[in-house]
């Protein structure tokens, strides 16, 4: 389920911050770099490295474990399958940046750069949480399937 839980803002350190921080400043630094090297299209693609992911699925990671052994379990296997959940939120999100890239690329050449932004987050918008909601329906009827596989 997609939630927003504020009190996860409190179980990170700011020593976690700061190394989300200086991994997504560092990622747009090479970006930056490689589009000053060799052109903006190729600095797009390094700007499109998901910066902050592989600090947070680490982080994540971390925390469910911590979880975990608080109260005398080995956690490591929640810990995966957190991270993973994050990873295959992660994926769809870059679907949807696709496909709002490619609205931008399409649309600049004959719209005001406002519009374009707009109609692209707008694709964005709709597109990311229908594929999260698709795979949630998936994932549900595999395991509706499984049960009764299990119960015939």
């Amino acid at each position: 389920m997609i939630e927003i839980r504020t009190s996860a803002l409190r179980e990170s350190k700011p020593h976690e911050y700061l190394l989300r921080f200086l991994f997504g400043g560092l990622c747009s630094l090479l970006a930056g770099l490689v589009a000053k090297r060799y052109g903006p299209e190729i600095g797009g693609l390094f700007l499109a490295f998901p910066a902050i992911f592989p600090a947070g699925a680490s982080l994540i990671e971390s925390h469910e474990r911590r979880k975990k052994r608080a109260i005398g379990k080995d956690g490591t296997l929640r810990g995966r399958m957190a991270a993973a959940s994050d990873a295959a939120g992660a994926a769809l999100g870059c679907v949807g940046l696709a496909l709002f890239g490619w609205t931008l690329w399409q649309l600049l050449p004959r719209l005001h750069s406002a519009l374009c932004l707009v109609l692209a987050s707008l694709v964005w918008l709709v597109i990311t949480p229908g594929l999260w909601e698709l795979r949630r329906r998936r994932f549900l009827a595999r395991r509706c399937r499984g049960r009764s596989k299990v119960s015939g």
